[in-house]
């Protein structure tokens, strides 16, 4: 199993919320991935990032809030996230990285 260096780019990074550590709870894992990342590609690259059994995979898109900084207005990047569903018995922890 040797991972492309594409895979990487796909999936950026766990994420770690409340929301996420309940999601956990059901055999669920949230990572941020790229924007032009679909879902077949989603769950090749952790199957082989990882070497678990992916069951299924959902996508959101949260778009960019308009915020103030300093008197200026700008615009938070929109994240799309992946909430990976793992086959029974297969665990992912994600505290120690990649």
């Amino acid at each position: 199993m040797s991972a492309k260096p594409d895979q990487y780019d796909l999936i950026r990074k766990p994420i770690i919320t409340e929301k996420a550590t309940m999601a956990s709870e059901n055999g669920a894992v949230v990572f941020e991935v790229a924007m032009d990342a679909n879902k077949p590609a989603i769950k090749e690259a952790v199957e082989e990032l990882f070497g678990v059994k992916v069951k299924a995979v959902n996508t959101t898109i949260t778009k960019g809030k308009v915020k103030r900084f300093r008197g200026q207005i700008g615009q938070r990047k929109a994240v799309k996230k992946a909430y990976v569903t793992l086959e029974e018995g297969n665990t992912i922890d994600v505290t120690t990285g990649l």
